[in-house]
């Protein structure tokens, strides 16, 4: 503790000589019962050194150092409209110790010259005995430079009221409790940037930046920002004085980035786009922020109009009642001093060449956030000395954390601007311009970003005129998908893709995921390059279907028909006709046929569980039976005419027995137990048919094969033998031949189950079961239309046919053929 004292006290020393080189009526300097501290880098830190001392400034038509310069005039003009007001701080005068900040290393004694009192500054830990005047700083410009002398103020809570540092860290209350500011934080310029590269669909962007805590918190805000969005930042870099900028601008040009985002101070900023017109870098889109967005001398520089278009975000120019009248006045007055006679001092300023002009046609940007500055801790002073009824009371001893209390509650309204902080201390009031670098060298006016009541951003695109002399230039690394394409990524950044066409049945979700096809559901389709999918049309053969209506109407007939044939048979039930027929096994016959037709009406409509299991039942099962009877009949024709006369013991055995209606009755109960095994190990499903037609969902049944394989196969064989038997008595009597009959209408049979095999093959739409339905009918009518009608025409038409004499007479001459 001895040696901090030490050293403090010989830095008071210093401190203490270095206050007596200050000159009483210089602009830096005024008495008041309160002061505050100014801090302005009216000059920057590059400027010449000569043994260790900063040169005396020396003022010039430099749009840096006019900018800075009338910001400093600001604060003068602020306190002495404060001083001459009956209502704000009544009775109480402000006074001020300004300071050329130009560089925090070079500057410390500046900090400590405000924290010091008479020269001296006590140790932190030591009550204070002589309490200091100063009730806060304003500034200093940079976040850098905040960064930098902040802690020397935050031990004591002096207020600190930055006109233009915007870092992000500097809203962190824990770190910068008595820190405030009347400029927008770095997040606040990074999202309308943000916004203003969204609005034109900028895609592929390079971010420049200045080195250091300005430029990397808005970098890494930025990506921070875009995060979210499809904006991809190609190449980033940051600047400083011995950045070679050829460089840059070549990965920037071999990146094919039409769109460059600076994000640096003014000086970084010229330096650059200087290089960009000495290098003839053309056709890009310049977007600026605050820092530089204005800057006259950038904005007159022969060849600016040949870089692109400019555009970027600004805090917009308030007009200052009064100003121009305060520098008027003020300049007619002697304020300029020999800098040679106060070498140390960096409150002077050779000002001889500055004209009033200069002065009041240098960039206003960042006045009102010091005039805002001023007017707040004036506010907070007021109020802390609980002024009121046109004076304050003097006897109330105010500290800088009161007036830090004060500040961070402050509502009042200045120049039409309810100014208030929020709890980080950033602005609560205000808003952004865009602007536009048009061709007469103006920073125009093109649009707004605002932060209260509610944010609100908006550009009007009719006033930019783009160095394309048309619509606002595009900049992406790979040009959008068609719709119905998939993005493919080709490298690190997803801006980058190939494009890929979705198949069919599958569709991309532009608003979604574009990177992926996503598959249809079962009742939807899609055609290859689809961005949504279609409810696929549902078919089946209704009943009202003119082709099921024709089907079912044959199967009516054919019940009709074989009604009638069997009530013609039962007529002349015994006579030879109906008895060669097969007698009351035609009976049998008819009645299935009957009854497999009921198959036919369960191929309509929308399919069911029991509709599926009622197409196929009644066939199988009936079918069998009429098969079997055709087997019987034809072995019997047979054994008439052939086996009868060589193995009689073998024929009276079948007459005895009754072995036709033994056969049939044991292929009816196989194929029902077939049957039955079939529908219960696998019982027919419903089939949303899908796969041949993609727009289409076709209603059928699916039989399992397995399941069915034992049905079918006896049923084939029993056709097999039929066919076996008739075949062999082909060469029976012509007028007394059933088996040439049974074996034309099998050979129909197989004609039409190989046809329909072949088409349902080759085709799977909705009418293969109208084809099915056709070929069971064609089935049933082969057997009626063939076999049974011709007896009914005998027996209708040529009756002296169906006599016992006619049949006698056909079986002796056939026997006598034999017998030869």
């Amino acid at each position: 503790m001895k040696h901090f004292v030490v050293s403090l006290c010989l830095l008071g020393t210093f401190l203490h000589a270095l206050a007596q080189c200050t000159v009483p009526d210089s602009e830096f300097q005024l008495d008041g019962d309160y002061l505050l501290g100014g801090l302005f880098d009216i000059h920057h830190e590059y400027a010449p050194v000569y043994h260790d001392r900063p040169e005396a400034i020396k003022c010039s038509s430099q749009p840096f150092l006019l900018s800075s310069y009338r910001r400093f005039q600001v604060m003068r003009f602020a306190v002495d409209e404060i001083n001459n007001s009956n209502n704000l701080l009544p009775n109480v005068s402000l006074g001020y110790e300004i300071f050329d900040h130009c560089s925090s290393a070079k500057n410390l004694p500046d900090i400590l010259k405000l924290l010091s009192v008479n020269g001296l500054i006590q140790p932190w830990s030591e009550p204070q005995q002589n309490m200091s005047k100063m009730m806060a700083v304003v500034g200093p410009y940079a976040s850098t430079q905040v960064l930098t002398v902040a802690p020397l103020f935050i031990m004591n809570l002096i207020p600190m009221i930055s006109y233009g540092a915007s870092s992000s860290l500097l809203s962190e209350k824990k770190d910068f409790p008595s820190f405030l500011r009347t400029v927008h934080s770095t997040k606040d310029a990074i999202v309308g940037i943000v916004n203003i590269v969204k609005h034109f669909n900028w895609l592929w962007v390079a971010f420049l930046y200045i080195d250091g805590d300005y430029g990397i918190d808005g970098l890494d805000l930025f990506m921070k920002k875009i995060k979210e969005t499809e904006i991809c930042v190609a190449y980033t870099k940051g600047l400083n004085q011995y950045t070679d900028h050829s460089q840059v601008f070549k990965q920037i040009e071999a990146q094919n980035i039409h769109v460059v985002i600076v994000f640096a101070t003014k000086m970084t900023a010229e330096a650059l786009i200087e290089s960009a017109i000495q290098l003839n870098i053309t056709n890009k889109v310049w977007i600026a922020d605050e820092e530089w967005s204005v800057n006259k001398k950038l904005r007159k520089t022969t060849g600016i109009e040949n870089i692109g278009t400019v555009i970027g975000v600004a805090e917009p120019t308030v007009k200052i009642p009064g100003f121009s009248d305060f520098i008027y006045s003020s300049r007619s007055q002697s304020h300029c001093v020999n800098a040679e006679q106060n070498m140390f001092c960096n409150q002077v300023c050779n000002c001889s060449s500055l004209s009033t002009e200069d002065v009041i046609a240098a960039d206003p940007s960042f006045n009102f956030p010091v005039y805002t500055a001023v007017y707040a801790i004036a506010h907070a002073l007021h109020n802390a000395l609980q002024c009121g009824s046109g004076r304050c009371y003097d006897n109330i001893t105010v500290h800088p954390y009161m007036v830090l209390a004060e500040l961070k509650k402050s509502h009042f309204t200045l120049l039409n601007q309810s100014i208030r902080f929020d709890e980080n201390g950033d602005p609560n009031y205000g808003s952004y311009s865009i602007v536009y670098w048009n061709n007469r060298g103006d920073a125009e006016e093109v649009g707004s970003y605002h932060f209260q009541p509610s944010l609100h951003f908006s550009i009007n695109n009719s006033k930019i005129q783009w160095y394309t002399n048309g619509e606002a230039p595009t900049s992406v690394c790979s040009p959008e998908c068609h719709a119905g394409f998939t993005k493919r990524f080709t490298g690190t950044h997803k801006c980058c893709f190939d494009c890929e066409i979705c198949s069919t049945g599958t569709y991309v979700n532009i608003t979604g995921d574009p990177y992926r096809c996503i598959s249809c559901k079962e009742t939807e389709w899609s055609a290859a390059g689809s961005t949504s999918c279609n409810l696929r049309v549902v078919e089946y053969v209704p009943f009202t279907d003119t082709g099921a209506i024709l089907i079912m109407v044959g199967a009516w007939a054919l019940v009709g028909l074989t009604l009638a044939v069997s009530v013609l048979f039962s007529i002349n039930y015994n006579t030879p006709v109906v008895r060669s027929a097969g007698g009351p096994m035609c009976f049998l016959i008819l009645g299935c046929l009957s009854l497999c037709s009921l198959s036919v009406f369960f191929y309509f409509g929308k399919p069911t569980i029991a509709f599926c299991i009622l197409r196929y039942l009644p066939f199988f099962l009936f079918y069998t039976v009429c098969l079997s009877c055709f087997v019987v009949r034809s072995f019997q024709i047979v054994c008439i005419f052939k086996i009868a006369a060589k193995f009689p013991k073998l024929h009276s055995w079948w007459l005895k027995y009754h072995g036709q209606w033994l056969v049939i009755a044991v292929a009816f109960v196989i194929q029902a137990l077939l049957l039955l095994f079939g529908y219960s190990w696998s019982p027919p499903t419903l089939n949303n048919e899908t796969f041949w037609y993609p727009d289409k969902i076709i209603l059928s049944c699916d039989i399992d094969l397995k399941a069915s394989s034992g049905p079918l196969v006896l049923l084939l064989s029993l056709c097999f033998l039929c066919f076996i038997f008739s075949y062999m008595g082909k060469d029976l009597p012509k007028n007394y031949n059933e088996a040439k009959a049974i074996t034309f209408c099998l050979l129909l049979l197989i004609l039409t189950w190989i046809i329909f095999a072949t088409v349902n093959v080759l085709y799977h739409g909705k009418d293969i079961q109208t084809l099915n339905a056709l070929a069971v009918l064609s089935s049933l009518y082969y057997f009626l239309l063939f076999y049974f009608l011709p007896k009914c025409y005998i027996m209708i038409f040529q009756p002296h046919r169906n006599t016992q004499e006619y049949f006698q007479g056909l079986i002796q001459s056939y026997t006598k053929t034999l017998s030869q």
